[in-house]
């Protein structure tokens, strides 16, 4: 059963004039903090959603089913059962809904997620044109409020802001990085050089040493021969 918090928001959505899928929304975002909380898990992003939009259906939101084609034969046959049973108020069966609990206790915890959340709305987008993202945004723009309206362009402000400073951070790590790499290489180049001038040095003196060993040597051999 929805949450009587859930359901007050439902209804302040109806009052104030906006679409069931907006209304149906709040449940689907009582599913999700269901799922963070551990009360139950659920195959996938998609069908936890759909979980949320059902139960939406059975609270009364005229929410239609999806479309033929839209979607599976199974999940719009129960979308059209869930909503029918919405309209006439039928009564949850405790014993269908303890059952339901108890399978999806053995589901995945990791679908209601920021990532898996983000990954889902990206590929819902995709299969929908421009045109009909651009409809809906409009829509969606019309219906809220002045202070609504005010938060999301701080929060728009305050990302850019973000993304700002990331990308300049970022791009000093990298000069930092390249600078010390170059200085790195030149010391290595620069001991090389030296090294190896040391050594040609070094191996120079030694040939100028033994050179003059071996003429002191001729010579004192000379000296012999003529005294003889």
């Amino acid at each position: 059963m929805p949450e009587k918090a859930t359901l007050e928001q439902a209804e302040k959505d109806k009052a104030a004039g906006k679409s069931p899928s907006t209304q149906a929304g709040e449940f689907v975002r009582e599913e999700m903090d269901h799922i963070r909380e551990g009360k139950h898990g659920a195959r996938s992003t998609k069908q936890a959603i759909a979980i949320g939009l059902n139960k939406a259906r059975r609270s009364g939101i005229n929410l239609p089913a999806p479309a033929k084609g839209k979607t599976s034969a199974k999940t719009r046959k129960s979308a059209t059962s869930a909503l029918a049973k919405g309209q006439k108020k039928t009564p949850i069966s405790q014993t269908r809904s303890a059952a339901r609990s108890k399978s999806l206790k053995k589901e995945s915890y990791t679908v209601a997620t920021p990532r898996a959340l983000s990954t889902q709305a990206k590929t819902a987008a995709k299969k929908r044109t421009a045109a009909a993202r651009s409809a809906t945004a409009k829509k969606a723009a019309a219906t809220r409020s002045l202070a609504t309206k005010r938060a999301a362009s701080r929060t728009t402000a305050r990302t850019a802001v973000k993304r700002t400073t990331r990308t300049a951070t970022a791009r000093t790590g990298t000069a930092s990085r390249t600078g010390s790499a170059r200085t790195g290489t030149a010391a290595r180049t620069g001991t090389a050089s030296r090294t190896g001038t040391i050594a040609r040095t070094s191996t120079a003196r030694t040939g100028t040493t033994g050179t003059a060993a071996r003429r002191t040597t001729a010579r004192t051999r000379a000296r012999k021969q003529t005294g003889k």
